[in-house]
């Protein structure tokens, strides 16, 4: 059969962490074995009364509610009145099957709307999702650069913003941790009719200031996004919630009821007692700011610019001088060398950053995933690693350079 005429077929690209595949054999060859801060799956357990939940709500018999219980709705509104201090009507609050489900599909279903539409606006350094989600949709991804505040939205050229079907924001940012000026991108997208769809599912972890969140700005054309992936230790399960302005959530809660897409119901039951309870959540802040600040150290010890984010779990390191002119003398990109070595010293995974965005060779992102005991076994292996710029044997002149 032949193609209409301009038609390629879609061949999906290789899945980023799949790419990561052989160094995990390297890293795995050391005594303990691997240890993997490339990807953000919690490792803590969640609360066991959430877990208790999946069993006791007598609702797997039934189809559960594509938007959401009354009480899933109503939990989550309750706790982003705590959290944000923002009241959202249960309306104006529906579920989805996890928030990865809703970056890559939210595209689509909003270009059905305005069809007329063919760009989606985002970060250029950034989760992936963003631009795979308007790839699927067959629209345009417009990188967007990050400054101090967050995006630079008034460099957006007029007819790219005229032809957005949304913008989507990161606060705080992954890979970066960066901490945005949300108040300016939903003015941003109303002066411009553009929805701002905020994804906040790191919003509980932010070090510098209170957690932040687009709807504190006004619920008309914005849309926040949360998930209980990070914030309860439930990335298994895949349940968040989305809430903002009353037409766009409802028109996709009810194109996400035609498409079948449905929280199933003991995990909705579960995620009741999640929102409900906010001190494992604070529990979990205090590990994750310990490894954090564990990592920063350690790393550093080996010579590199680790430094505390913003905000999220993340460390975006930046490629040091040695690692750079190795990837220049052998044709790889310097996070890749840097990858590999610390693979190959210490067996510890972490993620180059061309996973986040071209503009984004000169980075690797470490995840503080991993219990104490983990992040303590990648200290000793580096503290004895003979490699020639990382641990014991790297020079004082490298090691400097971790100011």
């Amino acid at each position: 059969m032949s193609l209409p005429d301009g038609a390629e077929p879609f061949v999906p690209p290789p899945y980023p962490y799949d790419r990561l595949g052989a160094l995990v054999h390297v890293a795995s060859d050391h005594a303990g074995g691997v240890v993997d801060l490339s990807v953000g799956t919690p490792c803590d357990p969640p609360p066991p009364e959430v877990v208790a939940a999946l069993g006791q709500s007598g609702t797997e018999r039934g189809y559960p509610t594509s938007v959401g219980s009354p009480q899933l709705r109503t939990a989550a509104a309750r706790w982003m009145r705590r959290r944000f201090g923002v009241a959202v009507p249960e309306a104006q609050v529906a579920a989805c099957v996890g928030t990865k489900e809703f970056v890559a599909s939210t595209a689509w279903f909003l270009r059905l709307r305005q069809p007329e539409r063919d760009t989606v606006l985002g970060p250029a350094v950034a989760y992936p999702t963003y631009a795979m989600g308007a790839r699927l949709a067959g629209c345009r991804f417009v990188a967007v650069a990050e400054g101090d505040d967050g995006l630079e939205l008034d460099a957006v050229a007029e007819a790219d913003a005229a032809r957005a079907v949304c913008l989507w924001v990161n606060s705080p940012a992954n890979p970066s941790g960066r901490v945005s000026d949300l108040g300016h991108a939903a003015a941003w997208g109303r002066a411009h009719g553009v929805p701002v769809l905020s994804d906040e599912c790191y919003a509980e972890f932010t070090w510098d200031g209170p957690a932040a969140s687009v709807i504190q700005h006004g619920l008309a054309g914005v849309v926040s996004v949360h998930s209980l992936s990070k914030r309860s230790n439930l990335a298994g399960v895949r349940v968040g919630v989305y809430a903002g302005d009353a037409e766009v959530v409802s028109y996709l809660a009810e194109i996400r009821k035609h498409a079948g897409l449905m929280v199933p119901g003991p995990v909705q039951a579960a995620a009741v007692v999640a929102f409900d309870d906010d001190a494992h959540v604070e529990a979990q802040r205090h590990r994750y700011r310990h490894r954090l600040g564990r990592l920063v150290a350690v790393l550093r010890a080996a010579g590199l610019d680790a430094a505390m984010p913003e905000g999220g779990f993340y460390l975006w390191v930046p490629v040091p001088d040695w690692a750079a002119d190795e990837g220049a003398a052998s044709g790889r990109p310097g996070a890749w060398v840097l990858t590999e070595a610390l693979a190959r010293a210490a067996g510890l995974l972490v993620s180059p950053g061309e996973f986040y965005g071209d503009s984004a060779v000169g980075f690797v992102r470490v995840a503080a995933v991993q219990p104490d005991e983990r992040i303590e076994l990648v200290a000793q292996r580096l503290e004895s690693s003979a490699h020639p710029h990382l641990g014991r044997a790297a020079s004082p002149r490298v090691r400097a350079a971790g100011r």
